[in-house]
């Protein structure tokens, strides 16, 4: 091998390395991307209807596990357009119904009204299954189901988690109360 071919090949191992690089780098998200679509207030909206759904008891509440700021890059992310809209539409609903029935924003509402009020969609979400699309309170609570309990202090602190489980054993003893496994 002589010097000529050396200097080829470092030229095309460089120019590969800043042109990959280039085109890698263009292809990355900022981790911020996903709550474009969502201001503070929409987050802290969201904050409270997940605490509503999973409000702190002796366990901590969807509020402590910052629910709604994942439930925002879940939607922007990883939702269709489709769902987006449902979703979106029905924040919308879930403020409109909280002025037309209590007369005032749902973040002013006390914990018994946001109660009344979920808990009302809840039940008409469990109604509406004939429809192609889930109702958007369905998306809504499902969405803060998982994404609380997939949360650092939803696994750890609400259900049982061990870093390292071992082996499998499936015949554990069951005593009524026992909070369920993360792991």
């Amino acid at each position: 091998m002589d010097r000529r071919d050396v200097l080829k090949m470092i030229a095309a191992a460089t120019g590969m390395a800043l042109v990959g690089g280039d085109l890698w780098a263009a292809g990355l998200k900022s981790a911020d991307a996903g709550k474009a679509l969502f201001n503070q207030a929409d987050i802290a909206f969201m904050d409270e209807i997940a605490e509503t759904i999973l409000p702190k008891t002796t366990t901590p509440g969807a509020k402590d596990a910052a629910c709604g700021a994942m439930m925002a890059v879940m939607v922007a992310d990883c939702y269709e357009l489709k769902y987006q809209t449902v979703f979106f539409d029905g924040l919308k609903t879930i403020k409109a119904l909280a002025k037309q029935q209590f007369d005032k924003d749902f973040m002013q509402l006390t914990a018994a009204q946001k109660h009344e009020l979920l808990s009302a969609l809840d039940q008409q979400a469990k109604q509406a299954i004939a429809n192609p699309l889930p109702h958007y309170f369905t998306l809504i609570k499902q969405l803060t189901l998982m994404v609380f309990f997939t949360s650092k202090v939803g696994a750890t602190e609400v259900l049982r988690y061990v870093a390292i489980p071992g082996r499998y054993d499936g015949n554990l003893p069951y005593k009524k109360g026992d909070r369920g496994w993360a792991t």
